[in-house]
């Protein structure tokens, strides 16, 4: 098994390498760090049937303005040329990470892979083109193309720009949490290991459906989560909140009926089994990183 990650700045790099620490102690994997778009594409896939395309430039809020030619660069044209290098193997199936940002704002719940796509950030659009550049190569050249739409995965190594790890660690660290809107907004939450089960069941699919929605099978709102965790949590929880951030969406829901009846998905961890889960691993993350945690985001 074969990794490739540049390793860009968009959080510390100390935690990226934490992450990938234990696969590089495998002897059944092998990490090339550089770009998709400056590697030998050509000669990395030469032995491979198999492609999970997770890398890209993440975050909504961080899309807007200067920083978009960076969401350019690592969304849309690395996938391009993953596609290009794609066509010319013998690839069993090209597994690629789309999103639910790609829908946008909607009043029509849940959201079915059929629903009209209306990004509202400049990431959403960015990953919506990589997901038609993709379903295009797939047209025109046969790439077995899977795309699966992830709603907000939570759990262990979560970004710490994500909401849960944000507030398990403000909270761990005695200080307020910080909220962007009312916390009435609702959110579809996916633990890892689901989002995991659903990419290797997408690997064997052998069916005509492209695209397909991952979600927890459960929406709540941001308050009911936060209620969640402050079950789990050391200390009590002090609540602030902000201004509503610009691309936010108000409300996911996934559909996965068709992921259900195709793939075989069907999520596994609770919303609270999993905040539980996530708490642990940052008290983890703190004690093997506790310059990063003193030095703050």
């Amino acid at each position: 098994m074969v990794g490739v990650d540049c390793f860009t700045s968009n959080y510390d790099v100390r935690i990226k390498r934490e992450h990938v620490r234990h696969l590089q102690e495998s002897k059944d994997f092998s990490l090339v760090e550089a770009s998709l778009n400056d590697v030998d594409l050509d000669g990395l896939l030469a032995d491979v049937d198999c492609i999970f395309h997770l890398a890209a430039q993440p975050g909504v809020r961080q899309s807007w303005h200067e920083r978009f030619d960076d969401y350019v660069d690592c969304n849309i044209r690395a996938t391009h040329k993953l596609c290009e290098s794609a066509r010319k193997q013998d690839i069993r199936r090209f597994v690629f990470a789309s999103s639910s940002s790609v829908y946008g704002n909607t009043a029509q719940l849940p959201m079915s892979e059929l629903h009209p796509t209306h990004p509202v950030s400049p990431y959403g659009v960015t990953k919506l083109c990589s997901e038609d550049l993709c379903l295009l190569f797939s047209r025109n050249f046969g790439l077995p193309v899977v795309a699966l739409r992830f709603f907000t995965v939570f759990g262990p190594r979560q970004r710490p720009d994500m909401a849960f790890h944000r507030f398990i660690k403000s909270a761990l660290e005695g200080r307020s949490i910080s909220v962007f809107g009312t916390g009435a907004q609702t959110r579809d939450f996916t633990f890892v290991s689901d989002v995991v089960d659903a990419i290797l069941l997408a690997m064997d699919y052998s069916g005509s459906e492209s695209i397909f929605n991952i979600g927890g099978g459960k929406r709540i709102t941001l308050n009911s989560a936060l209620d969640l965790l402050a079950e789990v949590l050391p200390h009590e929880v002090d609540v602030r909140y902000e201004e509503p951030a610009i691309g936010d969406v108000t409300h996911t829901y996934a559909d996965i009926g068709l992921a259900r009846r195709e793939l075989g998905y069907s999520p596994q961890t609770s919303i609270d089994e999993g905040l539980a889960r996530e708490v642990e691993w940052v008290q983890t993350l703190r004690k093997r990183l506790k310059s990063y945690y003193r030095e703050g985001f």
